[in-house]
């Protein structure tokens, strides 16, 4: 895929669509932020911001005319607005339907009226639910996921796959597993972080630590979502399971936060239960043989990627919401 581009990215001031502005506008393209800065931070575009090639559009997915008028003239949407905070979900349905499925049915609407034909989403490992299936790849069914985060991501894939085929659009649809970084605002790290700085003497650990999860680092993510989208096969509609071959328990990841924040003989003290919160999959492994096969893996082990994440958010004054 050539250079020189111009993309459209939603969510472009959130965790992950930041860190994707950056990338793209690094690598010479035009870049379109669209972001209503609810979670997202304008802050981390003040790099995006230095070019001449990126623009900043302050405005909601659910207001469809400014997205399509805004959206005119692109040539890759990169949709990876969303409700991102399950929990949030679970006790109010609404923030994923309006923001998650009307959203994406309100982005595709506006990708037909402005003849733009290429779609990267983001989705979920959360449209799996409890897999039968472990690793679990993409071809695995019935999904059933857990969550109305879940639900949305897999309500947005189906819009997506039938967009395709009315509107000859192409899509590369991605199913994240836990992207951790910088600017990530929410997730267990992000918890443990915050909940250390206020004690650092005792940690609340939501379940019973034992659930186990794929952890991603947001560079790695980004590298896999650009590499599938530059190397297409054969499907107008294609799916990617995308994380790293590893993964880690929630008691290993409170380890490795404590050790990284310097502390000592820190308490854990857990809530109990097998799941963290109502809608938490307790255990799930990505089959990223997909990608493998296409010729690219995570630069990072999920070990390395939580550390890495630590050293960024302690760094900030205070992990910000996304």
């Amino acid at each position: 895929m050539a250079e020189g581009k111009r993309y459209f990215v939603t969510g472009g001031a959130g965790f992950i669509g930041s860190h994707l502005v950056d990338r793209l506008l690094a690598e010479g393209n035009q870049v379109t932020a669209y972001d209503k800065l609810a979670l997202g931070r304008s802050q981390w575009l003040d790099q995006a911001s230095r070019h001449d090639r990126f623009s900043l559009v302050q405005a909601d997915m659910l207001d469809a005319g400014t997205l399509t008028r805004t959206m005119a003239g692109h040539d890759v949407v990169c949709h990876l607005g969303a409700n991102t905070d399950i929990p949030g979900g679970a006790a109010d349905p609404q923030l994923d339907l309006k923001n998650c499925t009307i959203a994406t049915s309100n982005v595709l609407e506006a990708m037909a009226a402005n003849d733009v034909h290429q779609l990267l989403f983001a989705s979920s490992a959360a449209v799996y639910g409890e897999s039968p299936l472990n690793p679990t790849p993409e071809e695995v069914g019935p999904l059933l996921p857990i969550s109305p985060y879940g639900a949305a991501k897999l309500a947005c894939e189906g819009l997506i796959s039938a967009y395709c085929h009315l509107h000859d659009i192409r899509a590369w649809q991605f199913r994240f597993a836990n992207v951790v970084g910088g600017r990530m605002g929410h997730g267990v790290i992000y918890d443990f972080v915050r909940k250390l700085r206020v004690d650092p003497h005792v940690l609340q650990i939501l379940g019973d630590g034992q659930q186990q999860k794929n952890f991603f680092l947001v560079e790695d993510c980004v590298d896999g979502m650009l590499f599938a989208f530059r190397h297409p096969g054969g499907r107008q509609c294609d799916i990617f399971n995308l994380g790293s071959d590893s993964s880690l328990k929630v008691t290993d990841v409170a380890r490795l936060v404590v050790e990284e924040m310097g502390l000592r003989d820190v308490e854990f003290r857990y809530t109990g239960g097998r799941r963290g919160w109502p809608g938490d999959v307790p255990e799930y492994f990505h089959d990223v043989t997909k990608m493998r096969n296409l010729g690219w893996t995570a630069k990072r082990s999920a070990t390395d990627a939580v550390r890495i994440a630590v050293g960024r958010l302690t760094a900030q004054a205070e992990p910000a919401p996304v």
